[in-house]
């Protein structure tokens, strides 16, 4: 917990702070989201099961949109959770490291924790969920015989100081962060700016940094989102 609460204060200190200009903002280009384009893509590229997936994706946002917060934070990961497989990158894509679009999560059926979180990311900013209250946060994750290895989960904030709701792909629960002991946060990120857990500035040029998120987003902008 103590970790968590040097996490938040040190990234409310940034949360106006510096901007990357050069991402994309999904949602705040000015063109609409093309759903149809998704499901026909999903189709042409991965086959009718892909196309269901989707179409059930939208059915979900469909029900989630009139829905407080809370609610629409566990229709999506739960749709996730159980839709899609766990799978390493080496499995589904042949390499070390590759951040999925959702289109090419639903698509393949099955990605690894970073998926995830961007699918469940990308899916809460189009049912509404304002930008600054969603972050990707890199942590370790604590596993068994006291091991860690790095994990990805989304968080969403009430506020930039207060504790934030975790996402997760390794629980079907949306539980706050205190409950999360296993977590260890290491920097977190969002398609406006990047804040890292115990430092006071920034030390790398983000886009150079977390290159794999700038080209998925320049990916997706192409596959209708």
């Amino acid at each position: 917990m103590k970790t968590w609460a040097l996490f938040l204060r040190l990234a409310s200190l940034r949360w106006t702070g510096w901007m990357v200009a050069t991402w994309l903002v999904i949602g705040l280009s000015g063109a609409a989201p093309n759903l149809d384009l998704m499901q026909r893509l999903a189709l042409e590229r991965y086959g009718p099961t892909a196309a269901e997936t989707v179409a059930a994706w939208r059915r979900m946002m469909d029900e989630a949109r009139d829905q407080p917060v809370e609610q629409q934070l566990n229709l999506v990961n739960t749709f996730f959770n159980r839709r899609i497989l766990y799978a390493l990158d080496s499995q589904v894509w042949g390499v070390n490291d590759y951040w999925a679009s959702p289109l090419e999560f639903m698509g393949r059926g099955m990605g690894d924790c970073e998926d995830y979180a961007i699918s469940k990311y990308v899916t809460l900013k189009l049912l509404g969920v304002p930008n600054e209250r969603l972050r990707l946060i890199y942590v370790r994750a604590r596993t068994a015989g006291a091991l860690t290895e790095a994990h990805m989960v989304l968080g969403y904030y009430e506020d930039p100081t207060g504790e934030p709701l975790i996402l997760d792909n390794l629980i079907t629960s949306v539980r706050p962060a205190s409950r999360r002991n296993d977590l260890t946060p290491v920097f977190s990120f969002n398609s406006q700016g990047l804040w890292v857990a115990g430092q006071q500035q920034s030390t790398a040029d983000p886009t150079a940094r977390l290159s794999r998120w700038r080209e998925v987003l320049e990916r997706m902008s192409k596959e209708g989102l």
